[in-house]
């Protein structure tokens, strides 16, 4: 039973997209719960959370140090001043439980809850974890973590429970067969042609955006239609015109449901939820990992591509010439394709939600 939870996660979509997931399960087996959020003043979850209808409490959230180890407890004033804004709502609330996703404002919520002696639960997508989760795990073993590989990989997660990661409905719940003739329609794409589904992430992607603008010729002239989405912080980029066959460029795209319906191939990031949902779904994907990072996306992707769901391709290495190589014939190849969304779906999970609720259900009972 739960009465009361606090979420604490912020900053990236990759935090606050499974928070928001979690709490939608949260909300679906005990309807009378409160839910509180906890967030930064300026992170993503200022737009995304009041907009998915969860209160959110915004706290000071300061960047931490990359080296974690207990003198953080004593160093900054302003540690304390965020711990003590974190603890008061945690007090407010009356909270059963901290669930943490990581990003800088968990890190109060992680501390508020030590001090009270409240069950925290701990999410993890990424390896190595996130600064902000590895400090939270001096206080607590209940670490929950979203892919199979994680404990293998990082000593910090060998006794983590693989729970998933927690995805909207409208991705677990999606039948991409079914939909696939309105997710045409709404972008008026061909039901005869291959489409290649093109998503840098929430923010975009430069090198994705600007190779595959410039391999457009090429793509509709071998007759492989593009659903192709700019990102919220990216320039616009120019496709020829007059193309043959479609080539459709929208800015933002909310209903990703509808990107992964039309897809019979992606190209995009290997951010944790890009995995998450292309595996749930069996969705065949080219991975461009983000290279200017400790590599986590790179250590996200290949296990999807070593159990034959994926191809993984270096940013430097991604250009029109290898589209042309690479891409367009698999992007014809429907037997292949099939057989990389079959391993890929074998690889993904569509219950993490449920899974991290049961995980956090465990922790609260052991606590009282």
């Amino acid at each position: 039973m739960l009465r009361s939870v606090v979420l604490a996660g912020g900053g990236t979509g990759g935090h606050i997209y499974p928070l928001l997931a979690f709490a939608d399960a949260v909300k679906r087996h005990f309807p009378d719960a409160r839910i509180t959020t906890l967030g930064s003043p300026k992170g993503m979850e200022n737009e995304l959370i009041p907009a998915a209808g969860y209160d959110l409490r915004v706290i000071p959230a300061f960047q931490l140090p990359r080296s974690v180890n207990l003198n953080l407890l004593r160093t900054p004033d302003r540690m304390y001043k965020s711990s003590h804004a974190a603890g008061k709502i945690i007090d407010e609330v009356q909270a059963d439980v901290v669930v943490g996703f990581g990003g800088y404002v968990s890190v109060p919520a992680y501390l508020a809850a030590w001090r009270r002696d409240l069950p925290i639960v701990i999410h993890e997508v990424n390896v190595p974890p996130g600064v902000a989760n590895r400090m939270g795990m001096k206080f607590t073993k209940n670490v929950a973590v979203g892919f199979p590989t994680q404990p293998q990989l990082a000593e910090s997660l060998k006794d983590a429970r693989v729970v998933g990661v927690p995805l909207r409905t409208a991705i677990t719940h999606l039948d991409r067969a079914a939909l696939r003739p309105q997710a045409l329609h709404h972008f008026g794409l061909r039901p005869d042609l291959p489409v290649l589904f093109v998503s840098g992430g929430s923010s975009g992607a430069r090198t994705i955006n600007l190779a595959v603008a410039a391999a457009a010729k090429r793509l509709a002239h071998a007759g492989i239609q593009v659903l192709h989405v700019q990102g919220g912080r990216n320039d616009p980029f120019e496709v020829p015109a007059d193309l043959p066959v479609p080539y459709v460029v929208v800015p933002y795209l909310s209903d990703m449901q509808l990107g992964y319906a039309a897809a019979d191939l992606m190209l995009c990031r290997g951010g944790a939820i890009t995995v998450a949902e292309t595996t749930a779904l069996g969705v065949p994907a080219v991975y461009v990992p983000y290279p200017f990072s400790n590599q986590e996306q790179e250590r996200n992707a290949r296990p999807v591509v070593e159990a034959g769901g994926g191809i993984l391709v270096g940013n430097a290495e991604l250009t029109p010439e290898w589209i042309e190589q690479q891409i367009i014939p698999l992007a014809r190849d429907r037997q292949r394709l099939a057989m990389m969304g079959t391993a890929a779906s074998h690889y993904g999970r569509r219950d993490g939600d449920e899974a991290l609720l049961e995980f956090v259900l465990e922790a609260v009972a052991k606590a009282r």
